[in-house]
């Protein structure tokens, strides 16, 4: 019998696995996938102009961990300022109008629908422009025999000329950024009249409740306003708290309601505790 003798060959296993296994990232590519995730969550805040862990997370799918070391770096730039459970922009310009009446529409139609229902039928009224005061506005388009002030060229358009409405502009020069009148002719009309009730929005509300706006014209003019109207209603969304603008209007004390769409968080409720403002949160309509 012959015996024939095989030749072998010594073989490496093959590792199946390893395509598998997560790759370890060296310190490079971590960096840039840090900075990567920095300069979204910079963009969430700005664009919302305040924002919390918990909405961050929602967006990113990151861990509340990870979010804070991030905000933290952003802070120690300067680039935010960190709050309790979030942050809020340190941009000091107005975000255009289109950008604003995408944003938070629930919020705001719900604070415009407590608020209009403060107001009753043959009324006087001050109006201030924004898309909250709109939002407001749209929710007044059933009462009767309005008298309205107001420098938004929109809410001119939706309540003038219906229901026995009557309608005066605060003439001034039209600043595209509000669609509104502004300058020494609107403040000059307004100190003419006295109306039952003026609302206004907030460019932001401060820590300690001062209100804010982005430019000396428009704080001029709801400054005279919050001091025009026996009732004064103020309607911002829970994004203006605890927020900077570059103009200061008036402190919160001098206002009746302050409507928004959410409790606010436990510093700012602590202020605005110590101020006669009389809080109201508005709830969105469930879909």
């Amino acid at each position: 019998m012959q015996i024939i003798a095989l030749k072998t060959t010594s073989v490496n296993p093959v590792d199946f696995g390893a395509q598998f296994r997560p790759r370890i990232l060296g310190n490079w590519e971590k960096s840039v996938l840090a900075e990567e995730r920095q300069n979204q969550i910079l963009s969430l805040v700005n664009l919302n102009r305040s924002i919390s862990i918990t909405e961050i997370q929602q967006r990113l799918a990151v861990s509340r961990e990870t979010i804070r070391r991030d905000l933290l770096a952003l802070a120690e730039q300067r680039k935010i300022r960190k709050t309790h459970g979030g942050a809020i922009s340190l941009d000091t310009h107005e975000p255009e109008m289109a950008i604003r009446q995408t944003t938070n529409v629930a919020g705001k139609r719900a604070i415009g629908r407590l608020a209009a229902g403060m107001i009753p039928d043959g009324a006087s009224v001050i109006l201030a422009g924004g898309t909250t005061v709109q939002c407001t506005a749209d929710e007044l388009l059933s009462r009767q025999g309005l008298q309205v002030f107001t420098n938004c060229i929109a809410t001119c358009t939706k309540l003038g000329g219906r229901n026995n409405n009557r309608v005066h502009i605060l003439g001034g020069e039209i600043q595209p950024q509000n669609q509104a009148c502004l300058g020494r002719d609107a403040t000059q009309m307004l100190s003419n009249y006295f109306a039952d009730f003026a609302v206004i929005g907030a460019g932001a509300i401060s820590p300690n409740g001062m209100l804010m706006d982005f430019s000396r014209e428009e704080a001029e003019l709801h400054s005279l306003m919050l001091q025009s109207a026996q009732t004064v209603i103020v309607v911002a969304d829970y994004q203006k708290f605890g927020r900077y603008a570059p103009v200061r209007v008036l402190s919160l004390d001098k206002v009746n309601y302050l409507i928004t769409d959410r409790e606010p968080e436990a510093d700012m409720a602590e202020a605005l505790g110590l101020l006669t403002v009389e809080v109201l949160v508005a709830q969105p309509k469930k879909s």
